[in-house]
């Protein structure tokens, strides 16, 4: 798949929420464009990612 515009290697099949528990990310610090598409976050247990799969992840930072 390609992830932040870097081709890598995950298992087939793996899931959002997967995804981010590899990435070692918080659901709630992030949202997640698979194939240009926004993914709700009820939808990350759910939303299988393929090897063709163009995913974006966009962190929220805080600051002032």
């Amino acid at each position: 798949m390609i992830l932040n515009g870097k081709r890598v290697d995950y298992e087939v099949d793996i899931t959002v929420e997967e995804l981010l528990d590899n990435l070692k990310l918080e659901q709630g610090t992030v949202v997640i464009e698979v194939d240009q598409n926004i993914i709700y976050k009820d939808e990350y247990s759910i939303k299988k990612l393929s090897s063709e799969s163009k995913v974006e992840v966009i962190r929220f930072m805080g600051g002032g």
